[in-house]
């Protein structure tokens, strides 16, 4: 299981948010491009950047951040928020990030996602933030009528490769990840691998811009411990996403990683 520390960008900083709520925001470093380089130091080999305000305003807002991240580490590097088309996917590509994540439009355009797919493959990751099992949109300010299983099952049949559970009420919240609605999520997944004639969905290359056949999943929310680490490491996901807790120093990183990845 890969351990892929998490940056959240928003106004230039690294901030966290309580529960997706842009009202309840702690900063912890003016300079995401210093914390990046500090996970690399703690044996980080990827990294997951969300841009806050791109989220909010629909396209790209921190990209030249996001640039100098990418040239000052060397880690592999997936980014959400705001990627609402074509030529957004594209520009974020262009400075070398390794994967996408896709969120609103993988709900409200479906033609978009699979252009993305045929263009990109591997690279593009659905996010599945789920307020109460139902999908988030829109930087999570507006709550959808579909269900994340549902769309994790459809989503997978497409072609889509990898996707990222987000429980947002544990997200920030410290409280432990939402084993129950992953688990859920793991039989959806295998639902839409077997419409394809696959295997189950477990594990995955991790590799930029694999081919794997089956759906990956990485876990997000909540994360507060090593012992939670553990708990999803034995449910056989591929990643899970840390944030808050390394911020804290709830986790050590190095530690988690050096026990999580061997």
């Amino acid at each position: 299981m890969i351990i892929l520390p998490a940056i959240d960008i928003k106004d230039g900083q690294c901030v966290r948010l309580y529960q997706g709520d842009y009202a309840q925001v702690t900063t912890y470093d003016a300079d995401p491009v210093l914390v990046a380089q500090r996970w690399q130091a703690a044996g980080a080999s990827w990294l997951h950047v969300i841009d806050l305000d791109g989220a909010v305003r629909g396209q790209p807002v921190n990209i030249e951040l996001i640039r100098r991240i990418r040239e000052e580490t060397s880690l592999h590097i997936e980014v959400g928020g705001g990627m609402r088309s074509l030529d957004h996917i594209g520009q974020v590509i262009g400075v070398g990030i390794d994967r996408v994540i896709l969120g609103t439009v993988a709900l409200t355009d479906r033609g978009l996602l699979e252009e993305a797919l045929r263009r990109w493959e591997g690279r593009i990751t659905v996010g599945l933030d789920a307020r109460d099992g139902w999908v988030a949109t829109s930087g999570w300010r507006e709550t959808s009528r579909t269900r994340a299983t549902v769309l994790a099952t459809e989503l997978c049949v497409v072609g889509v490769q990898r996707f990222i559970y987000t429980d947002i009420a544990r997200d920030g919240a410290l409280s432990g990840p939402n084993l129950e609605a992953l688990v859920e999520i793991q039989q959806a997944l295998d639902r839409g691998a077997s419409h394809k004639g696959q295997g189950p969905a477990r594990n995955a290359s991790s590799s930029p811009g694999c081919e794997a056949a089956t759906c990956s999943l990485i876990a997000s929310g909540g994360i507060s411990s090593l012992d939670d680490l553990r708990s999803l490491a034995a449910l056989g996901v591929e990643g899970v996403i840390v944030g808050k807790a390394i911020y804290t120093g709830d986790v050590d990183l190095a530690a988690a990683i050096q026990e999580v990845e061997g």
